[in-house]
């Protein structure tokens, strides 16, 4: 049974940037492709008073989206209000617990309680879609739901952070700093007055997460996920990796390895004819691998509200196609557990070094000397001149080896308080 031709009453739970932008594109309606109509009939929000540029005061108004969760006069609620716990998590519950459709752009919520929530929705048989909590317009989700279920997927990878990707890709166009670029960043409107959540890390492992759940039948648990942000990342580090021929991205990834499937994020050396070195500004990009396919690629905005909204309504159209399947692709019953990377100390692979070595006689030979005491072995090496700084710019790429290796080593070199910052250590991904 479809509900083609239908109308579908909505409740809104949330009426920020992409709120706003969901009640926009919904009064344009007409001119999209929808298999029926949707009617807006309530809507929530913290402040009732606040101009969103759009008129709001034809709809019911509830302070408690809870109270609009429950209520008999809407079919589905969309529920923006963001956040993995408090209103959210009880206006999902809420609406499914009473059998209603729940469309949701909140990655958080699903990365953290997705089990218990996927669990409630097949009890109450209830549709829970959130197309919009990943890659912004970009329809990852339901490809690798619907489109790719055919697919043994190995790895899914990708830029999943347009604040991140903003920076990094300025910091290599400019040559300015960290800092420098995230002030621009917050004053374009790409980072949050608190960055924290993207330069973390955090909002991509939210993400991965859940790409993960999908492409592998895994349980998102976000305990078990590797994260590092960029916040430690220089230009420095940035400019010589570009002589090395790389570019460094924050790289979201979730893949087979022995044991089960697990998952990771952080800043990462690519090629640059790597498909994800070629993804600049803030734009978002997944790669999805296995067989029979190859390797395919997804590029598009990720955020903002435009595109936000769009991937709302594409969740929406699915509603009158048909019943409700699992929400993460198999039954919540049948995921199997994620597994730790036990913090990446086993990982093998070749790295990144960035310090800048005190400008002093025989500090060199002791880097090395401790690189080599510790079985690491250097492939290249770009050391700048300190000028009248006091200090050497120097970057190293190693062969493969334990990443366990080169942090007992850099352990050992700050001991020796020969280099002048805390070292950076990155992975080098090897293959094009």
């Amino acid at each position: 049974m479809t509900l083609a031709g239908k109308t579908l009453r909505l409740g809104v739970a949330g009426l920020g940037t992409v709120g706003g932008g969901l009640l926009k594109l919904i009064e344009r309606q007409d001119e999209l492709r929808l298999p029926g109509k949707l009617e807006v009939v309530a809507v929530s929000a913290r402040n009732k008073n606040r101009n969103r540029g759009v008129d709001i005061s034809k709809f019911k108004w509830y302070d408690d989206p809870v109270e609009l969760a429950l209520s008999k006069d809407i079919d589905v609620v969309v529920e923006l209000v963001g956040g993995s716990d408090g209103p959210a998590k009880r206006t999902v519950e809420a609406a499914l617990r009473s059998g209603k459709a729940v469309v949701s752009a909140n990655k958080a919520l699903i990365a953290e309680h997705g089990i218990e929530i996927a669990a409630l929705a097949e009890k109450h048989e209830a549709h829970l879609l959130f197309e919009a909590a990943v890659a912004g317009a970009i329809p990852i989700v339901r490809a690798v739901k619907n489109s790719l279920s055919g697919v043994i997927v190995s790895r899914v990878s990708g830029i999943l952070n347009g604040t991140c990707n903003y920076i990094l890709s300025e910091m290599l166009r400019t040559g300015a700093a960290y800092e420098t670029v995230l002030a621009e960043a917050q004053r374009l409107g790409y980072a949050e007055s608190d960055p924290f959540l993207d330069v973390s890390g955090g909002d991509a492992a939210h993400k991965v997460l859940i790409l993960a759940s999908i492409a592998f039948g895994a349980q998102p648990d976000f305990s078990q996920v590797q994260v590092e942000g960029i916040d430690r990342i220089e230009a420095m580090d940035i400019a010589l990796a570009n002589k090395f021929d790389y570019r460094i991205k924050l790289v979201a990834e979730a893949f087979r390895s022995n044991g089960g499937v697990k998952c990771r994020v952080a800043p990462v050396l690519v090629q640059k004819e790597h498909p994800l070195a070629q993804i600049n500004g803030p734009l978002n990009a997944v790669l999805v691998e296995g067989e029979p396919v190859g390797r395919l690629t997804f590029t598009g905005p990720g955020a903002g509200s435009g595109p936000t909204a769009a991937a709302v309504m594409g969740d929406l159209a699915r509603l009158f196609e048909g019943p409700a399947t699992p929400p993460l692709g198999k039954p919540a019953r049948e995921l199997a557990p994620l597994i730790s990377l036990e913090n990446g100390a086993a990982d093998q692979g070749a790295y990144f070094i960035g310090a800048k070595l005190a400008d002093k006689p025989g500090v060199f030979a002791a880097l090395t000397e401790q690189l080599g005491d510790a079985g690491v072995s250097i492939d290249k090496l770009i050391q700048e001149s300190a000028g009248d700084t006091g200090v050497a710019p120097i970057a190293i790429m190693t062969h493969p080896c334990p990443r366990a290796s080169i942090e007992s080593a850099l352990k050992n070199i700050a001991e020796l308080k020969i280099t002048a910052d805390t070292p950076r250590l990155l992975r080098i991904e090897t293959r094009a």
